[in-house]
């Protein structure tokens, strides 16, 4: 199967003016550069990288600028040797200096990386949990490169892990019977007025969401009355997990998490700089028994091996699209399988929790062996864009049954809110 063809698309969707995704540091217009890999058959592969608003361009740019590593080579070649697959992108011997290994480029990356896996899932007829979840150990290993990486697992420690899957079935039952555990965002953006927020915690306990996530990170008087106000609605056995988004200095964040320990958070999300590995480590160690949660802007697989090296995370909070795509995400399970530390994907964007569902279903199945403290991420936005949306049930996400990543968006949605020439924008 022979792609013959890259269509990039620049989708934005106008979602700041409602303050939806709101945080401390982030208010913009959810966006997609999306990318359709296009073979002789008419079949087609999907992927995307999210981004913020402006700047969508830019890596629209970045993945034209890497799509002839793609275009011209069949589906078999490719994953005949898939690392070296992945290192004509990640490590183009001049493109590179734009990362290596982060930033627009590597997302490009992950864009592309993701389109060739949707592409082989709907060639073989399976959604991408089930295509990855039934592959052979060795060939999973095989597509990971674990240049750089080798000092936190080694090929042969991630062999022994993938093997160990006794209980795959009963695993497989319980996600049929009662889906994926799942947590949601959508009631605690900061944009979002206190009543507002009431009223969205309200009928979320009333749906069935028994974790709920808000934001902090503006004045910490602010922050404490909105946490006691979630708390007072959801009661005292529910989960409730904060995100700073970065805004803290370590010290900082050492100090508010003392105030807001009052109304007991699960986790602290990014409390500090995404790069900051010893920050994490310092804070981490300050604010037990809450947990420290970050991933989502961590650059590449040798960030998450320093995280869980240096003790800095409880929770580790992959994002299908910010690293190198499926490949280098599967290093970093791999790794979180090996450090013991529970992965609750990031998902707060367009298409993320289409994304990740996918990846949460696979960890369980083949590398995980309880679903005691995983959890995949949902916000309520932009669903009705995708030809295959997430479900959810009683806070807990449903299998998805058709082939494919379920990132392809509807062509009208691409019409509609095409940058700067769609309907939505002009």
């Amino acid at each position: 199967m022979k792609i013959i063809d890259a269509k990039v698309h620049d989708v934005r969707f106008p979602t700041a003016a409602a303050g939806d995704g709101s945080d401390a540091i982030n208010r913009g217009d959810y966006s997609a550069a999306y990318v359709e890999l296009h073979t002789e058959s008419g079949l087609f592969g999907a992927g995307f990288t999210f981004t913020n608003g402006r700047g969508n361009e830019i890596a629209c740019a970045a993945i034209e600028a890497l799509a002839h590593h793609v275009v011209g080579r069949t589906l078999e070649e490719i994953f005949a040797d898939p690392v070296a697959f992945w290192r004509s992108l990640s490590a183009d011997v001049q493109l590179r200096w734009l990362g290596p290994e982060k930033g627009v480029i590597h997302m490009a990356t992950g864009a592309l990386v993701n389109a060739v896996w949707d592409l082989r899932a709907k060639a073989e007829g399976k959604p991408m949990w089930r295509l990855l979840a039934e592959m052979p150990a060795e060939e999973l290993v095989a597509s990971v490169d674990f240049h750089h990486i080798t000092d936190a697992i080694t090929p042969a420690e991630a062999l022994e892990l993938l093997r160990q899957d006794e209980g795959y079935a009963e695993r497989l039952a319980v996600l049929e019977r009662d889906g994926f555990p799942s947590y949601t965002t959508s009631v605690g953006w900061l944009g979002y007025p206190d009543e507002q927020v009431r009223e969205l915690t309200r009928a979320a306990y009333a749906q069935g969401w028994r974790a709920m996530k808000m934001k902090v990170g503006g004045p910490i008087e602010d922050d404490i009355r909105r946490a006691r106000l979630i708390r007072e609605e959801i009661g005292p056995d529910a989960l409730l997990m904060m995100d700073a988004n970065q805004v803290w200095d370590v010290d900082e964040a050492i100090a508010n998490m003392a105030v807001l320990a009052e109304v007991n958070p699960y986790w602290i999300e990014e409390p500090t700089h995404a790069d900051d590995v010893l920050g994490h480590a310092a804070v981490a160690r300050s604010v037990q028994p809450i947990r420290v949660a970050t991933g989502e802007v961590a650059a590449n697989r040798v960030i998450f091996k320093q995280l869980m090296q240096a003790d800095a995370i409880g929770v580790c909070q992959i994002d299908a699209c910010r690293v190198g795509g499926v490949n280098e995400v599967l290093s970093i399970l791999l790794m979180a399988a090996k450090f013991g530390v529970p992965v609750c994907p990031h998902a707060g964007g367009v298409g993320l929790c289409e994304y990740v569902q996918h990846l949460s279903i696979f960890d369980y199945l083949r590398l995980g062996r309880s679903l005691d403290g995983r959890m995949v991420e949902y916000v309520a936005h932009l669903h009705e864009h995708f030809e295959d949306p997430i479900t959810v049930v009683g806070g807990r996400y449903q299998l998805p049954s058709k082939p494919g990543y379920s990132v392809t968006f509807k062509p009208e949605s691409i019409a509609e809110f095409s940058f700067p020439d769609g309907p939505t924008w002009r």
